[in-house]
């Protein structure tokens, strides 16, 4: 729990949390806060947008500093390839997808059936990939199939 039960401050322990290099921190809040109902604790310097159990940190790029040197922070660049993505469960991916569909979400598919869980994926303003999933299958054992090429 946070010191105060809003801000990223944990009174004791660790509570983890996800920073996104950003283009525009406005549009990326905003997006946070509309897309996937976030609450705007910060507007900038960091932008903080609490969604559900979990912080958004967001702030734009920029070089080298003291405590992490020779490291540049950027946005995801063009094309197709990624190294992580959010991962957001939802108990009725039917009504999200609904929802943030008309809210002006853009998914890569609308929700497949993938045996263990619903799911679909759509990109935020910066290009990072999020991953929208209802468990179905694995609540009763039933998981997807193993990537091809693998055996289980």
């Amino acid at each position: 729990m946070t010191t105060d039960g809003k801000l990223p401050a944990p009174g004791t322990g660790l509570i983890l949390t996800h920073f996104l290099t950003v283009r525009d921190v406005a549009v990326s809040r905003r997006f946070y806060a509309e897309i996937l109902g976030g609450e705007v604790l910060l507007e900038e310097n960091p932008a903080i947008v609490k969604v559900a159990n979990s912080w958004i940190i967001m702030n734009p790029g920029g070089g080298p500093t003291p405590d992490k040197p020779g490291v540049t922070l950027e946005p995801p660049g063009a094309g197709d390839t990624v190294s992580s993505f959010l991962n957001v469960r939802v108990a009725d991916i039917a009504a999200f997808y609904a929802d943030a569909t008309a809210k002006g979400a853009r998914f890569l598919t609308e929700p497949l059936d993938r045996k263990a869980e619903l799911r679909c994926y759509l990109r935020d303003p910066d290009g990072y990939l999020i991953e929208v999933g209802q468990a179905t299958g694995m609540l009763t054992g039933i998981f997807a199939d193993p990537p091809a090429g693998t055996t289980r």
